[in-house]
This record gives structure tokens, C-alpha cells and sequence, in this order.
């Protein structure tokens, strides 16, 4: 999961502070891993650097000065980018996935295709596993396939499950 996409997932609602990043992020994701601030400013830094947000503005006062960020088209093309690149099938998606699903959802983006697109990439997966345990040699072959084939299954069950529940979740993200 990339600091990056995130964060220009959350600036496409509109310009943002780092500070402002961090307590979207963290009320909206609680779950997953905390960025730190320094992260956000490094990544927010980068972003800016490559040309996928501009700095629009800063702000003085008693602290340090606010620097505020705009994604730019670029940044969406990215991050549209990102949205519609299923993830590896034979790597654990540690919350990725979910968080791809709801940066779409908080976009007003259709999430039903992100999900389309894993479950076929994680069934032609299947499928080659299926494959290379049929013709195996070995039990450590077979049990190796299984435990390939097994995480698999339960990651399509996650999909097809969120997906029937893809308007609750729209309506709850939104809120």
C-alpha cells in the first residue's frame, strides 16, 4: 500500500493540509497502519516534485507555516491508474484492496470493476494452480498448491461479498 496513493486519493476531494491528510486518514482508516507526519510531508513533497499535486498555498501563524496541496490532473491520471491495476493474486493484499475499494467509493468512482478485475486475475490464478497441482509429483507440491489455491478462495469470498455490499459502503464512507 503506497503513502502516495493514498494521500492523492484524499486530495481529490479537494486541497488539503498535511496535518488535514493525517486526521482524514486516520479517522477514515483507522484500521490500517498509522502514517506518520513525517511520511505524509515527505510523500506530500515527492507528489509535488513529480508534478501530482501542487503546492497552492501557505499559512503562517504560531506554528510552523501550513503548506496546502492540490492533486493535479496528472495526479488523478495516477491515481485513476493505481484504482484500475488489480493486485497480484499470489500476494496477501493487507488491506489494500480494501482501501482501493473505498478511495474509489469516497470518489464517487464505480468500485465494481476494481473488484471485477481482481476476482478474474485471482481466478486465472486459480486456475494455474489448479493446473500445476494436477500435474504434481510430490505431496509437498500438491500441499504447496493447496495452500496457494485456499487464500485464494478466501480472498474471492471477500470479493464477492463486498461487492453485493458496495451502496452501504458508498453511503457510510460518504458520511
Amino acid at each position: 500500500m503506497s503513502a502516495q496513493q493514498i494521500l492523492l486519493g484524499l486530495l481529490e476531494s479537494g486541497p488539503r493540509h498535511g496535518y488535514d491528510l493525517k486526521r482524514e486518514y486516520e479517522a477514515r482508516f483507522p484500521e490500517l497502519r498509522p502514517l506518520r507526519f513525517s511520511q505524509i510531508y515527505a510523500t506530500l513533497a515527492r507528489l509535488d516534485r513529480d508534478g501530482l499535486v501542487t503546492l497552492i498555498g501557505e499559512s503562517g501563524g504560531q506554528g510552523p507555516d501550513r503548506k496546502e496541496y492540490a492533486i493535479t490532473d496528472s495526479g488523478v491520471s495516477d491515481l485513476e491508474t493505481w484504482l484500475a491495476t488489480p493486485l497480484p493474486a499470489d500476494e496477501p493484499p493487507r488491506g489494500e484492496l480494501f482501501l482501493k475499494v473505498a478511495l474509489a467509493l469516497l470518489s464517487g468512482r464505480d468500485a465494481a470493476p476494481l473488484l471485477a478485475a481482481q476476482r478474474a486475475l485471482h481466478m486465472e490464478q486459480m486456475r494455474a494452480l489448479t493446473r500445476r497441482k494436477a500435474a504434481a509429483t510430490s505431496e509437498a507440491e500438491i500441499v504447496v498448491s493447496d495452500f496457494g489455491l485456499f487464500h485464494l478462495e478466501a480472498d474471492l469470498q471477500w470479493i464477492e461479498h463486498t461487492s453485493k455490499r458496495l451502496s452501504g459502503l458508498a453511503a457510510e464512507l460518504r458520511r
